[in-house]
C-alpha cells in the first residue's frame, strides 16, 4: 500500500543526495512525499557546492545523486512546499530528515515549530530516518516540550550520526580555502548526539572507519552504513543514502516494521 512521508528542508543548504536519494527510492516505490520548511510557499535549494563540487570538483554529490536532485526539483510537491506549522502529522506514515552542514541548515536545526511537529510524530511511534546533521533534530527534540526539560526522543535509542572522524576531516582538508563551511556548530554532531543519550558508550555506533570523498561512492558500497532501533533509522553522511533509503522502506512494510520492533 502507498505510504505518505514528509520531509522537512530548510530554506536552503541542505544536503542533495541525502535528500534526493530518499525521495527517489521513496516515490519509485509508489509513495507519497510531502515537503516542509519554515514557512512554505517557495522551493528550497541545495547546498551549491556539493552540486558543484566543494574543493576543485570534489567531495560533492555524485552524478546518480545529482541527477536525482534535478529530477525532485521538478516535483510539484518540492516546488511547493508546506509550512512546518501547518502540517498534521497524524496524516503521515513516515518521517525522513535529511542533513547539510553549510550556513542555511541553521534555521532547519534550531527550529522550534519544527522540533514540536516532529515531537508530535515521534510519539505515534512510526517510521522516523534521520541521516548525518538531520539526527540534530531529534537530539534536541525533547519529550514534553522545550519548557519541559525533558529528555531528547532518542535519548535510550542507539543511533549513528556524522562521526566526529568525518566532520573533522573534511573541516581541516578545506579550512584554508572555505573557513568553517564544515562546522556548523563548534561541537561536532557526533559530540551533541552522544550528549542527548543515556550511555553513550553502548548506544551511539560510528560504523566502519571510512575517509572518502562522497562524490566516488556508489549504491550497493559495502562501507555503507545505517543503525536501526525499532522504527528508528540513523545514517551518517551522504555515502550512505543508499542503503539509508533502501532500510527506510522496509521501515514503511507494517510486517516488517513490527519485527524490528
Amino acid at each position: 500500500m502507498s505510504a505518505r512521508v514528509w520531509m522537512p528542508l530548510p530554506d536552503r543548504d541542505f544536503d542533495p543526495t541525502e535528500s534526493s536519494v530518499p525521495w527517489r527510492a521513496l516515490t519509485g516505490a509508489g509513495h507519497e512525499v510531502v515537503f516542509a520548511t519554515e514557512t512554505g510557499g517557495s522551493a528550497p535549494e541545495a547546498d551549491p557546492r556539493m552540486l558543484t563540487g566543494v574543493l576543485f570538483g570534489k567531495m560533492g554529490a555524485a552524478p546518480d545523486a545529482k541527477a536525482a536532485y534535478a529530477e525532485m526539483q521538478q516535483a510539484p510537491a518540492f516546488r511547493s512546499p508546506v509550512p512546518f506549522a501547518s502540517l498534521d502529522v497524524s496524516t503521515f506514515d513516515g518521517l525522513v530528515l535529511p542533513g547539510g552542514h553549510a550556513p542555511g541548515m541553521r534555521p532547519y536545526l534550531e527550529s522550534e515549530a519544527l522540533r514540536a511537529q516532529v515531537r508530535a510524530f515521534w510519539a505515534l511511534d512510526r517510521p522516523v530516518g534521520a541521516i548525518c546533521h538531520g539526527v540534530l533534530v531529534l537530539a534536541r527534540t525533547t519529550e514534553g516540550g522545550p519548557d519541559a526539560k525533558g529528555a531528547s526522543v532518542i535519548a535510550k535509542r542507539r543511533t549513528t550520526s556524522l562521526t566526529r572522524t568525518m566532520e573533522l576531516a573534511a573541516y581541516y582538508t578545506t579550512f584554508w580555502k572555505l573557513g568553517r563551511y564544515y562546522r556548523t556548530y563548534e561541537a561536532t554532531v557526533e559530540d551533541e548526539v552522544k550528549a542527548a543519550l543515556v550511555d553513550p558508550a553502548a548506544q551511539f555506533d560510528r560504523g566502519p572507519f571510512i575517509l572518502s570523498d562522497p562524490s566516488t561512492l556508489r549504491e550497493g558500497d559495502r562501507r555503507a552504513f545505517v543503525v536501526q532501533d525499532g522504527r528508528y533509522l540513523s545514517a551518517r553522511w551522504p555515502g550512505d543514502a543508499y542503503l539509508f533509503a533502501k532500510s527506510f522502506l522496509a521501515l514503511l512494510e507494517p510486517g516488517r516494521a513490527a519485527a524490528g520492533s
